[in-house]
């Protein structure tokens, strides 16, 4: 049975959704102690390229003793750790004098091949967690092959605060309006993606990090609007955007992302690679549209740009959808919290 309240050590960066998943804790009754790990090591950006090249498992020590220092006298019901790059088996023996259940919820690919080293400290330390929490379910053998002792798999989610409709005012609709909206990083299979829609006439905006890495940045640079968003400027950035993509990373086994429960949250149009996992959580063509690809986007796109009274239905829809099927950051946290503290076999049903 889960304790009411529950106090909770939360372990993890104090932004993005993983502070929106700490938020959540809170409005579902726990009373949460949030520490970013990242804080707890040198400032210094080497601590970063490191992780990704060598391994976070050679900073277990600096962040153990950081929390031994942070952490003494008290006690908790429970440590959710998010993410866990630096949290070797020592650092959740240090955990578990403080919180008897150390848990583990990772959106990322722990054990796939995109990232490096980055989660060589959790691959390590799966048998020690209590429970480790995934959003694929290609994870959950490589989970059990690693000793965890409990794995669960969950859906990705939105936020339902930080990822509700804003009201939006003519000069913010001047600032934020685009035709077609790509908001995400740079990855290599992603520049070649965009620039065929381009020359298929799609009217496309470009905001994330690092697209002056493309080979095609030449190309890309007249439809970049700019870096890494946040809060009400990202909700602003897709409610805002006419047609908002959604581009899975298939290096990172993506079948669905953030993004595709984020958008239709927000009443975006989403515009998304057809996947087994987005067919599950919208009906094609009726509350998300999907692709195959560059030539089928261009295509799906301009005939929804050229159909405004569609588009407003379809993105409607996808909004009631997302309300329906319950993809929200408190209920995920609610699930967790009760697998958690119920040592029987885990149902994988999301």
């Amino acid at each position: 049975m889960v304790p009411s309240p529950c106090h909770v050590l939360y372990l993890g960066p104090r932004s993005g959704t993983c502070l929106d998943r700490a938020q959540a804790l809170r409005r579902i009754g726990c009373t949460v102690e949030h520490l970013d790990p990242r804080e707890l090591l040198p400032a210094t950006r080497w601590v970063d390229r490191w992780t990704w090249h060598v391994g976070g498992h050679h900073f277990g020590p600096w962040l153990r003793h950081a929390l031994a220092l942070r952490l003494r006298g008290q006690r908790f019901d429970l440590c959710h750790v998010d993410g866990g790059e630096w949290v070797t088996p020592a650092v959740i023996a240090l955990l578990r004098g403080h919180a008897p259940r150390v848990i583990n919820y990772n959106i990322d690919d722990p054990t796939g091949p995109r990232d490096g080293a980055r989660f060589a400290a959790y691959r390590r330390a799966v048998a020690h967690y209590d429970l480790v929490a995934v959003v694929r379910e290609d994870n959950l053998a490589e989970l059990r092959a690693l000793g965890a002792r409990r794995a669960l798999r969950v859906w990705r989610s939105a936020d339902e605060l930080s990822h509700r409709p804003r009201a939006v005012g003519d000069e913010q609709r001047r600032r934020w309006a685009s035709e077609v909206l790509f908001l995400g990083a740079w990855f290599p299979e992603r520049g070649p993606f965009l620039v065929e829609l381009l020359r298929r006439g799609v009217p496309l905006t470009l905001r994330g990090p690092n697209w002056h890495k493309a080979p095609e940045w030449p190309q890309l640079q007249p439809h970049w609007a700019g870096g890494a968003i946040g809060g009400d400027d990202y909700a602003l950035a897709i409610q805002c955007a006419r047609v908002s993509l959604g581009l899975v990373s298939h290096d990172n086994r993506d079948q669905h992302t953030t993004r595709s429960l984020e958008i239709p949250a927000l009443g975006g149009l989403l515009c998304a690679e057809r996947t087994a996992e987005h067919l599950a959580l919208y009906e094609e063509g009726r509350e998300a549209l999907f692709w195959a690809d560059a030539a089928e986007c261009a295509q799906v796109c301009l005939a929804a740009l050229a159909d405004e009274p569609a588009r407003a239905r379809i993105a409607a829809a996808g909004h009631r959808r997302w309300q329906r099927d319950g993809h929200h950051n408190e209920r995920v946290m609610q699930r967790l919290l009760l697998a958690a503290f119920d040592d029987a076999p885990l149902a994988q049903a999301a």
